[in-house]
């Protein structure tokens, strides 16, 4: 395991005592806690004044998520001005919505595939898009994670001990920051006991910001794929389990692109990518002693190490 390469007993042991199985209650923790407002939405399936929601007029690039249990839903490709007062979208992300015949014996009511809660309701047949389809939702069912803020853009990425990703996707011209996190499972705000415990569906991950004008998101895509081994299913060297998986978490569409076009160029390469591609879900920082944790060490990386795999 990768903590047997710490730098000192102190953490070591607190390593090890933090990969006990989680308890019960803690595997049971997949949903936030609800305001008064969100519950008569999202639990007892009321609806929000129309033209009042955030997200009504919103429309900045991003993955809409899932306010109960941060499960992605929308992209911001799919969003659309209907008029119609509630934020509209044409489409949605595979598996994220389920549909069931409304209360009124009327309409089609949609609610969050993983959690349940109610998201609005979705119509058909009145020609807004090419896709002749309307999910009317309520903002207060959602969250927006934008890929821009502050002038930086986001990316997310896991390849395994989040410590090396870390280290080695902080070091490019551009990159402002970088943050040790988990992301992809179904409990909400993990801790690090929790996803040893291999329960949690969560991935170690990092969110990555960068400036746009310095360096491109495929530019740190290309670094994060020459940094760690995208042939490896569930481990990373030493590190086995679902937790240190290959997987990149996009927020647009134009970075899914990027994404099947480098892992094209690498599979022509000769290399058998396993690396997972799927929406951006809610992504929950590590605790702090995981932070710029080989750099307050003064170490380098054990698991992980530069390799060139796009030239040939």
């Amino acid at each position: 395991m990768k903590y047997w390469y710490a730098a000192n007993a102190v953490v070591v042991l607190t390593l090890l005592t933090a990969c006990n199985k989680p308890t019960e209650a803690e595997a049971m923790s997949r949903y936030h806690k609800l305001s008064e407002s969100e519950q008569d939405v999202i639990i007892h399936g009321g609806t929000e004044r129309p033209f009042t929601g955030e997200y009504n007029e919103f429309d900045e690039k991003g993955v809409y998520l899932c306010k109960q249990c941060g499960a992605p839903l929308f992209l911001s490709e799919h969003k659309f001005k209907s008029g119609c007062g509630w934020p509209s979208f044409d489409d949605e992300i595979e598996g994220a919505i389920k549909r069931l015949p409304d209360a009124d014996g009327r309409r089609t009511e949609i609610r969050c595939a993983r959690c349940d809660g109610h998201l609005g309701h979705v119509f058909e047949g009145e020609r807004l898009t090419e896709k002749n389809l309307r999910h009317c939702v309520n903002s207060i069912s959602m969250k927006c994670m934008p890929v821009r803020k502050g002038g930086l853009e986001r990316g997310i990425f896991a390849g395994g001990c989040f410590w090396g990703v870390e280290h080695h996707l902080a070091k490019p011209p551009g990159v402002k920051n970088v943050i040790a996190g988990y992301t992809g499972g179904h409990v909400v705000n993990p801790t690090y006991r929790q996803v040893c415990g291999k329960n949690t569906g969560h991935a170690e991950a990092v969110m990555v910001w960068f400036d746009p004008k310095t360096i491109g998101y495929e530019d740190v895509a290309r670094r994060f794929f020459e940094i760690h081994d995208p042939t490896q299913k569930n481990r990373q060297g030493p590190d086995i389990g679902a937790q240190y998986r290959s997987a990149v978490f996009y927020l647009t569409v134009d970075q899914k692109r990027v994404i099947e076009k480098l892992v094209s160029q690498l599979e022509e390469n000769g290399y058998e990518v396993v690396t997972q591609v799927s929406p951006a879900h809610e992504f929950y920082a590590a605790e702090d002693y995981h932070q710029d944790y080989y750099r307050n060490k003064g170490a380098d990386p054990v698991c992980h190490a530069y390799e060139p795999r796009f030239e040939r």
